[in-house]
């Protein structure tokens, strides 16, 4: 993929990467992409994209997991969880994608980013390193499993805008790989995760 420049924003000129994409590709020996991991709280983004994180890096692959949540307690702190917050939220999260993408890096991204709308946007301005992973865990399941205790809050009113409670929730109909963590093991979503990257030729370079 050749070198992308954004819109430009007046008075302030993008700078160009001296080394180049494609050289840091090569150098990392597979594609830099994001790896879009949603679904309810609780459902195991997070949990699946360590675990092939752990994978990759110990094949020397360039990768790393970016919560949500830890974006939460530095770029986007002081965003609360209204409509508005979580699309500014979320849009930071996708510009930071888009540069570890363009640093030859394998992004996994795990946020709930509830809408489809909003995923689009992601995907509209990261381009074709956008990769989608719906972890469909069930409602009933991810609260039945809620150890932090979200869901129960949520229920009596002590948290508001609670994504599959007091906010929607709206499936992909577009994700390219679907995970079911409630009837399959962690090691074979890690599997499927990894034979998904290899199909899309992420995990090496394009045959010259």
């Amino acid at each position: 993929m050749s070198d992308h420049r954004p819109e430009a924003v007046p008075n302030i000129d993008w700078q160009v990467d001296g080394v180049g994409r494609s050289r840091r590709e090569a150098v990392a020996g597979h594609r830099g992409a994001v790896v879009w991991l949603t679904g309810l709280s609780g459902s195991g983004k997070t949990t699946i994209a360590r675990a092939v994180d752990a994978v990759l890096v110990e094949r020397g692959v360039h990768s790393y997991v970016l919560d949500s949540e830890n974006v939460r307690h530095g770029l986007s702190r002081g965003l609360g969880f209204s409509l508005d917050d979580r699309v500014e939220h979320i849009r930071r999260v996708t510009e930071v994608a888009k540069l570890f993408a363009d640093a030859a890096t394998i992004l996994f991204v795990a946020a709930i980013s509830p809408y489809r709308w909003m995923r689009r946007r992601a995907r509209d301005v990261i381009g074709r390193d956008f990769l989608e992973i719906h972890v469909a865990t069930p409602l009933e399941v991810c609260e039945a499993r809620d150890t932090r205790g979200y869901y129960r809050r949520a229920r009596v009113g002590e948290i508001t805008e609670f994504t599959g409670v007091s906010a929607p929730y709206e499936e992909p109909v577009d994700a390219e790989l679907v995970l079911h963590p409630e009837s399959e093991s962690l090691e074979v979503c890690v599997q499927k995760v990894v034979d998904f990257l290899d199909s899309f030729n992420v995990l090496r370079l394009p045959v010259a």
